[in-house]
């Protein structure tokens, strides 16, 4: 392809000395369509000239050359020539270098949901799942196919994941979609992982005993596996049950998430959404503690946390401080507690300051009673917007993380 070449100049090129008819029932179009095209006297569908491409294995050529009309910029030609070629190997036989490279990409993203903001996180899964959509429309081997549809609902639970923190409800039908994935693709590990994850937008929606049912299945489907759905399910339920003033459930819950810590491999004890860590069970259990007031508990396990954490995990180690802000202002030191909120607030960098963080913050100002009023927590709700009273600008109480 040249520079100048138009779709009609590529289109006979390529045809070489195939016959019109011959093309045309290639690409299971009509022979005077295929004609027009040639003679500039039509412009190609998208559909068209990708079914053209196929028939005359052009590598995506005709798809780019479509896609280019004149006065468009050397760079979107660029663009265009990329995704006809993603599509035109896309249709190809997947190999197992392809499938590793997909199953590391994912891994990829699913560690750099602890230090990569959301929004810029949320732009690259989309380019992916794009791709990776475009994977499964095709025909593969049965282990391939599953292998894809296995990344296909991992990468759904990150889209979930990344727009729950967002606070952003489409998180919801993201859930919907990566379990009906996991479990065409019956992989109950992965499906338990996703309830799992599932589990912490009902948390934060205030719907605990719906948290708590979506854990516990989550934990009944791995059935035993050694998998990371239980290891994040069960302190996720001692959290809610902690919320809910329960405080034998929520021991018991977290007592089951130590359990199923210890029975990961090294290789899912790491700080990754597709893992779980003594760092993060440590945080969730301080947590928990810090919901039931028993702050003398909640502050070894916050300590440990704080020494486990590698400085990078930027959202945990805020929801941390706001834990220990928490516990002061349970303490009745409404002064410090809100001196480490805001200042928990202000260290953290404005793109990673995500809705949850805000909603525990505001969980915190509304902790300490208005009789209990004092100047450093009028700075906090400054800092927060957050009118005084402990409500948002649209008058309704917030839930913490």
């Amino acid at each position: 392809m040249t520079d100048q070449e138009t779709f009609s100049q590529a289109l006979r090129r390529l045809r070489g000395s195939r016959s019109v008819r011959d093309v045309a029932q290639l690409a299971s179009c009509g022979k005077s369509y295929v004609s027009d095209l040639e003679n500039g006297k039509r412009q190609p569908t998208a559909d068209i000239a990708l079914a053209l491409d196929r028939a005359l294995g052009a590598d995506g050529e005709l798809v780019a050359l479509a896609e280019r009309r004149p006065g468009t910029s050397v760079l979107k030609q660029i663009d265009a020539l990329q995704r006809g070629l993603t599509d035109s190997l896309a249709a190809g036989p997947m190999t197992d270098a392809g499938l590793d490279e997909w199953e590391y990409t994912i891994a990829r993203h699913g560690r750099a949901t602890r230090y990569r903001p959301e929004r810029q996180l949320l732009a690259d899964l989309l380019a992916d799942f794009q791709d990776l959509r475009l994977l499964l429309t095709h025909r593969h081997q049965a282990a391939a196919h599953k292998r894809l549809k296995i990344a296909a609902a991992q990468l759904a639970g990150l889209m979930a994941l990344t727009l729950l923190k967002l606070g952003d409800d489409r998180a919801r039908s993201w859930w919907r979609t990566g379990r009906t994935v996991a479990a065409a693709a019956d992989d109950r590990a992965t499906l338990s992982w996703i309830y799992a994850q599932e589990a912490y937008q009902l948390y934060y929606a205030g719907d605990l005993y719906g948290a708590i049912e979506l854990a516990v299945r989550a934990q009944r489907l791995a059935g035993g596996l050694p998998c990371v759905g239980p290891a994040l399910a069960a302190p996720l339920e001692g959290r809610a049950h902690a919320r809910l003033g329960a405080r034998d459930e929520a021991a018991e819950a977290i007592a089951a998430g130590e359990t199923a810590l210890g029975r990961l491999s090294a290789d899912d004890r790491i700080g990754s959404a597709f893992g779980y860590s003594e760092s993060q069970l440590r945080f969730h259990s301080g947590n928990a503690w810090t919901h039931l007031g028993d702050t003398r508990r909640a502050a070894v396990e916050h300590e440990r946390a704080l020494e486990l954490y590698p400085m990078s995990d930027r959202m945990d180690i805020a929801f941390v401080r706001l834990d220990q802000a928490m516990c002061l202002a349970h303490e009745g030191d409404p002064v410090a507690a809100a001196l480490q909120a805001t200042q928990t607030i202000v260290d953290l960098p404005e793109e990673h300051r995500s809705t949850l963080i805000i909603y525990r913050a505001r969980d915190v100002a509304t902790k300490v009673p208005q009789a209990q009023e004092v100047r450093e927590l009028r700075v906090l709700r400054e800092v927060l917007a957050l009118p005084a009273g402990g409500r948002d600008s649209n008058g309704e109480d917030r839930q913490g993380s």
